[in-house]
């Protein structure tokens, strides 16, 4: 039996019985034979009771612990206020006070209320102005009716390097295998990259173009006249109320562009600054990029074959339920006013 669980049970219910056969004239040897109890146990418990009226544990056993209930909530505050402050600038103020503790006590003070320490999310630099748009926006089409953003087409630009970044990916290995070649991310110095313009809709993932250079406004205008109306039709989008969106790079909010899509009769979803997490089409890059990874491309050209295969294999089910769950991403924002969000 588990050392912890004996004593625990030893506590709650085998020292009343003690108790309870002394009082009837049980000697300590019958005792302990009876309950399995060592005599030398039974003897304490009994000389316990007979001195304190109680087989429970008393007040102030153990060692004192060194951060009192206020240090501790001064402490709590500390963080709460400032989470990046370390435990070592913590240690300092408790000093400062006449409170000597070690860093590692502190941490594990922290870790006990249940704030541990983590690495902080990357989020978008968010000023106040962007916050009031994406709060503007969301409470504008937070009760929009489904079928809205059934037809919603949603576009986006992402890079994929030919070598994943070592923190992107994660491998299970023993502790002196950490340079085998199976445990290791090939590296060069000039692998490159492919930059990939997107799009989908509920019923499934568009058309994936790759570009070539630098994306300028022409370049962008080229690539929705080829894959916008494309998508729709391919997608099944309603061609009256289909909309589409994209995000507020300056390619798309170049004159030029603005003036080309004035030109077009489409709907375009105004889109607030700063926004990835609102536009679900990040969760496919992910997902496209962990995909075209695993299948280690060897080169550029290798590498946007995979991703166009990979593109079209993403289920049209995990697309639908990306748009079914998108009034959250809504929700999300206003309950945050305007900051980012987990999504």
């Amino acid at each position: 039996m588990d050392q912890r669980k004996r004593r625990k049970e030893l506590s709650q219910e085998i020292r009343k019985k003690i108790i309870d056969k002394h009082v009837k004239g049980k000697g300590y040897k019958t005792i302990s034979k009876q309950l399995d109890v060592p005599v030398t146990t039974v003897a304490h418990i009994i000389q316990k009771f007979k001195i304190h009226g109680t087989v429970a544990n008393l007040p102030g056993r153990g060692r004192r612990r060194k951060i009192d209930d206020k240090s501790k909530r001064r402490i709590i505050r500390l963080v709460t206020k400032e989470p990046r402050k370390t435990s070592r600038e913590i240690q300092g103020e408790l000093q400062a006070q006449g409170t000597s503790v070690s860093d590692r006590t502190i941490r594990r003070c922290l870790s006990q209320s249940g704030l541990h320490e983590r690495r902080p999310r990357r989020t978008p630099l968010l000023k106040t102005n962007h916050k009031k748009a994406r709060l503007e926006f969301a409470k504008l089409h937070v009760d929009k009716p489904q079928r809205f953003w059934e037809n919603v087409l949603w576009t986006d630009e992402t890079k994929i390097e030919l070598f994943a970044k070592a923190h992107q990916l994660y491998v299970h290995r023993q502790k002196n295998e950490a340079y085998q070649e199976k445990n290791t991310v090939p590296s060069v110095k000039h692998g490159g990259s492919v930059m990939f313009w997107g799009c989908f809709a509920a019923s499934g993932t568009g058309c994936l173009e790759s570009v070539q250079g630098t994306m300028k406004s022409q370049d962008d205008q080229g690539i929705l006249e080829r894959n916008v109306l494309a998508s729709v039709r391919k997608l099944g989008l309603s061609r009256r109320s289909w909309v589409l969106q994209q995000d507020n790079d300056p390619k798309h909010t170049a004159k030029n562009t603005q003036e080309w899509l004035r030109g077009k009769p489409w709907t375009i979803l105004k889109w607030p600054s700063m926004s990835p997490d609102l536009n679900p089409i990040e969760h496919l890059w992910k997902e496209l990029k962990h995909a075209v990874w695993k299948r280690h491309p060897s080169n550029l050209r290798q590498l946007e074959q995979f991703a166009h295969e990979e593109w079209a294999k993403i289920p049209a089910e995990k697309c639908r339920s990306l748009i079914d769950s998108y009034r959250n991403r809504l929700i999300a924002v206003i309950a945050s006013k305007g900051c980012a969000t987990k999504y």
